[in-house]
């Protein structure tokens, strides 16, 4: 695999690509600073698959960069290193088809791993285990959420099964004992904690709306959905860290009475 890097800065990329290879890592790399003419001419004469590409630099935009790169290259797999807020919905049509995700500064190890796979390999697949303790994986490592209610709201939109969940529905069952003006705020601090984590490890599984949260159980794998669809997995325990998964549990002890 033939990746690029355009930074003026991120000497961390550059060494952490360095550890890459000597690893035993599958690519070769090249690393630019922000000469346009440079980079493009490199493109029009050399196979590319993926790209790192900073978005401010002093003498040239990511954004247009990537466009450029992708007339040139229109198969290349495209990563933003950024230190400012961005998720895949701000960008244009044109880039979205390419764009993998978003790296941000100071860049995680486990990230870049992450994208580098995803170069690799094709789309990344979020594992979810919900049967016992509730967890999450990226290519076998555990997907560490910022906080724990940003999780547990994750946790409870998974066990509505690819239904909507209002910001009401939520409120009331993360935080049933709270007023509703307190509710609220702490339901859209666990809503932007959940999508930066679901940004960072390029897994866009879920719809923001206002007010409204939506699932694309697509590119999930998940005990709890393997077990709905006939399979004999359950191991007597659902979610075990939150109270409003009792219902649940109810539910599942229905259905296997009615496959017994």
């Amino acid at each position: 695999m033939n990746i690029i890097v355009v930074d003026d800065e991120t000497a961390a990329l550059h060494l952490y690509l360095e550890e890459f290879l000597q690893e035993g890592g599958t690519l070769t790399y090249r690393f630019f600073h922000d000469d346009e003419g440079q980079i493009l001419s490199f493109a029009k004469n050399n196979e590319i698959d993926g790209a790192f590409l900073d978005i401010r630099m002093p003498r040239i935009d990511g954004f247009t960069l990537a466009e450029k790169l992708i007339r040139l290259q229109p198969k290349i797999k495209i990563v933003f290193v950024t230190g400012f807020n961005l998720t895949l919905e701000d960008l244009s049509p044109t880039l979205q088809a390419n764009v993998l995700g978003v790296a941000y500064k100071p860049i995680k190890r486990m990230v870049l791993d992450q994208y580098l796979e995803l170069m690799m390999h094709g789309k990344n697949v979020l594992t979810v285990q919900m049967f016992g303790s509730f967890d999450c994986f990226i290519h076998g490592r555990l997907v560490h959420f910022s906080s724990s209610k940003s999780k547990e709201l994750f946790a409870f939109l998974l066990a509505n099964n690819g239904k909507s969940v209002t910001m009401e529905q939520a409120i009331t069952a993360l935080w049933p004992d709270k007023d509703v003006d307190k509710a609220k705020i702490l339901y859209r601090d666990a809503v932007w904690r959940l999508r930066s984590t679901l940004t960072e490890i390029n897994c866009p599984c879920v719809g923001f709306a206002r007010a409204l949260l939506t699932l694309d159980k697509t590119n999930i794998q998940c005990d709890y959905y393997d077990f709905l669809s006939g399979k004999d997995i359950y191991s007597g325990e659902f979610l075990t860290s939150y109270e409003w998964s009792l219902p649940y549990e109810g539910e599942i002890e229905y259905i296997l009475a009615q496959r017994h």
